[in-house]
This record gives C-alpha cells, structure tokens and sequence, in this order.
C-alpha cells in the first residue's frame, strides 16, 4: 500500500515539472517563475519551504521529549515571528529592492545594495557551503521515515530515491514547477497534520489531552508547565532560531522576489501565517507524547528515532490505521521535497548565477548558464546526499548549524540593507563577518554541541543584526547619489 501510495505522488509531481518545463527557457525564468506568482503559490510555497523532515522527525522529536509540551510554543512562534512578521516587515521593501535591481539572488542583492563584488562572492560561498548540512539533514529524516514504513529497504536507498526524484523535478522545472508542487504538497500537508493530531491524541498511549497531560505532569511537571519551567531559557532559543532565523534565509525570502504585486503580498501574508500555525503548533504538539509511546525511555535510535516510532506505533494493525499512516507519509515526504527543492536552487544560483555569471564568466550564454544551473542542481543534490549517507550528527543540531550560521551571516546586513538608509558598505561586511564568525567559533569550542546549538544560533544572528548599525554610524557613508536611487519612492503603476 504505501508503495502505491508514494507512487502516486511520485508521478504526480514529475507531471507537475513537465508542466513547468515549458516556463523555464530563460534562468530568470528557472529562477524566478516570470516574478509573477500570485500569494497562494506564493505563501504556500514560503510554508513548504519552511517545514520538512527537520521539523516533523528532527525537531517534533527531540523538543517533544526534552519541553513536553511548551514545546508547542515554537510553532506558535513560527507563524508569528516567522511567517506574519517576516511577511509584513520584509516582502514588500524585498520585491521593491530586487526588482529595481534585477536581482534573483540574495548575493546580487548584496552587491546592488551595497556596491561590493566582493561581498556578492562572499555570500555566494556562504550559501553554497552552509546550505549543505541543513539539506542533509532532511534527507537523514526522510531515511528514518522511510525505514519504519519500509523495514526491508536500506536507509540509504530511501535517501537515494527521495533525492532522484527531488533532482529530476527541479531540474526539469525550475522556480516554476517547485511553486506548483509546493501547492500541491502544501494541501497534503494541511491535511495530514490534521489527521495525525486527531489520531495520536485519541492513541491508547495518550487518551485525549488531559490525561496525556496528567501523565506528562506525573513524569516531569516542567513537561505541562505553560512557558516550560526550568527549561524556559531553551524554549526562547528555540523560538528565536526557528522563526527569526528564516528572515536571514535566502532560500526563504526568495519567495518575496517572485511574488506578482503588493495585493499579492497582503493576501500571502495571511495565508503564510495561518498555513505555518496549523503545521508547526501541530507537529511540536505531537511530539510532547513521545514519552508516553516509549514508557519514558529514550529509544535506541535517539531522538531522531521518536516521531517515527510514534507514527508505526499509533497507524500498525489495520487497514485504516495504515491508510492514514500512508497519509502521513506523505505529508512528510511533501514538506520535505519543497523544502530541499527551495534549497537547492538557491544554493545552485549561488554558484551559476552569482560566481559564474556574475564573477568569474560574466559573457557566459544564457543557455550555457541555464544548462550550468541544471547541472548545480544535480550536483547540490549528491553532495548534500553524501553528508546524509554518513550521518554526520542528529537531525536538529545539523539544521541548527545550518541555520545559525547563515542567517548569522545574512540577517544584519538583509533586514538592515531594506530600511537603514545610513547602513554602510563596512558595516554590512562587518555584520556578516560577525554573524557567521560567531556561529563557526561557538560551534568549534563547543564541539559541536547539540544541546546548545540553537543559542550559538541566536546569539550569531543577534551578532549580526547588532553590529551592522553599530559600524555603520563610524564609517565612510555610501555615495549620496547611490543612496537616493536605492530609495527613492516608486513611480505611479511602475512595476516595482
């Protein structure tokens, strides 16, 4: 059964990336969709790309199991501080600024903003290499998935299937078919999650919410406790990682550049916020009864091995229970195959958009560079795979890392470089150079370590938000012509 359902799903999508095909003969097009997707493809695609496998294996389970659950918080504060927030401080200046500049990459941006190639090289290199680990991580939570629904395959194979097809869809499809995937995906998810709370809360294991909650309280009262008790300080990094950490994210606010108009940005911006409320509050909520599925005992495979473990335990047995297992499926196989979609095309436009093109070969043909672009894909996809393959860390300190270090790097000068007309071209290098340096330091003198990394991540992106005005105000301002044109207010009905 679940081979016919993943089946399905699988045709589905690669019909889907025909359909793009056609819309993606420029690498404006591959990359952008025309700058024309309207706020559902728009705001469905900024929530698929948000949540994968990291969240609803890596993350549900290990912050389930050590927060219980005021671990629910986190995604409240998703669809708060991460979608509302970002959607209404950040998509409107963003479009304005990357049209009139013409960029389709944040590291174009950066040189546009800023009049730096250097800085436009830099963040390019930044992307590339620190995108990798987060990819890898979905795919390590797709392979644990993949296992319990098939005990038979090697988790290998699952992570190799899941990056063909991921590979094959994007490469044929670009921007385009990724949107019109992310929809599709987006529909599965918000029904499967609602399954899956109405399914494990009404489990055996938890017995509806109250005594699921008398039986966490009898465990640990921290685990009921409203803003988690002693485990308050870990909660908020938590927040702050996951949801202020997506403004800094290339992958994610390219939405933001292909979005069609300003009435476009009004109506995604509500549908983003409902969208990651219903999915991020509903997976952490699952993941505070882990304990009760496993008698309180952490099972063999760690905390990446608990979400997984919740869904055979709960949907084994019977025809229905496997029905809606497969529904599940699904619904993590679709969070997590429009996320690394958005991922690795931002991380393959790194390289053939912003070192190729824009560095190294700037007279490159346009078919050469949409063909180069392909084959990033690809190649993004293997190396990313490899790192999976071995397995390198958990899920969640992989993805905090990732995360950490690049939005440590981007958010200061981004967020800054939109409203800050006194922001210098110093004080963006100095904001990124913080960001990402604070991030790679604390990681190594930790040695990596998992139980901190969402802090090293917050205090990196509070770096770099805090040193780039800072900076700024004791060095040499921009050219006066160059500000103006940056800003300067836009022209009755001119396309921004």
């Amino acid at each position: 059964m679940s081979i016919a359902f993943v089946g399905v799903f699988v045709v589905g999508m690669l019909v889907v990336a025909l359909m793009g095909y056609k819309r993606t003969t420029t690498l404006k097009g591959f990359l952008l969709g025309g700058r024309a997707m309207g706020p559902w493809m728009s705001a469905f695609a900024y929530g698929t790309s948000y949540f994968s496998a990291v969240i609803f294996i890596g993350y549900a389970g290990k912050t389930g199991w050590q927060l219980g659950l005021p671990g629910t918080w986190v995604g409240v504060g998703n669809a708060i501080l991460g979608s509302m927030l970002a959607w209404m401080v950040l998509a409107r200046p963003t479009r304005r600024m990357t049209h009139k500049f013409r960029a389709g990459t944040m590291p174009e941006f950066f040189e546009a903003r800023y009049k730096s190639r250097y800085m436009k090289l830099v963040s390019a290199i930044i992307i590339f290499v620190f995108l990798v680990p987060y990819s890898a991580s979905v795919y390590m939570g797709l392979g644990y998935l993949f296992q319990v629904v098939f005990p038979g395959l090697d988790y290998n194979l699952c992570m190799i299937f899941i990056a063909a097809v991921t590979g094959l869809y994007l490469v044929l499809g670009g921007y385009v078919a990724t949107a019109m995937a992310d929809f599709v995906q987006g529909i599965i998810m918000l029904i499967g999650i609602v399954i899956m709370v109405v399914c494990i809360v009404l489990s055996p294991q938890v017995g509806g919410i109250g005594a699921g909650a008398e039986r966490l309280a009898a465990i640990d009262p921290n685990l009921t406790a409203v803003f988690g008790g002693e485990n308050f300080g870990s909660l908020i990094s938590l927040v702050l990682l996951t949801s202020l950490g997506t403004w800094g994210l290339p992958q994610m606010v390219h939405k933001f550049y292909a979005i069609k108009n300003d009435d476009a940005i009004k109506k995604g911006t509500v549908i983003s916020t409902v969208f990651a409320l219903v999915i991020a509050a509903s997976a952490y909520f699952v993941g505070a009864f882990g304990r009760l599925f496993y008698g309180n005992q952490l099972p063999e495979g760690g905390y990446d091995a608990v979400m997984p473990g919740i869904l055979d335990m709960a949907f084994s047995g019977s025809t229905g229970g496997l029905i809606i297992f497969n529904i599940i499926l699904l619904l993590v196989l679709s969070a997590s195959m429009s996320t690394l979609s958005s991922v690795v095309l931002t991380s393959s436009s790194a390289v053939s958009v912003d070192l190729v093109k824009g560095y190294i070969k700037p007279d490159i043909a346009k078919k050469t560079s949409l063909r180069l672009m392909r084959i990033l894909c690809l190649a993004f996809v293997l190396v990313s795979l490899s790192i999976a393959i071995m397995r390198p860390a958990i899920i969640m300190t992989l993805m905090s890392f990732s995360w950490g270090t690049v939005s440590g790097a981007f958010l200061g000068p981004f967020a800054w470089g939109l409203y800050g007309r006194f922001i210098t071209r110093t004080g963006a290098w100095a904001g990124m150079i913080s960001g990402a340096g604070v991030s790679l330091l604390l990681a190594v003198l930790s040695g990596f370590d998992a139980a901190n990394s969402p802090l090293f991540g917050v205090i990196a992106m509070a770096a770099g938000l805090i040193v780039t005005p800072l900076v700024s105000l004791i060095t040499k301002k921009l050219p006066e012509e160059h500000v103006k044109a940056v800003f300067a207010p836009e022209r009755d009905g001119a396309e921004a």
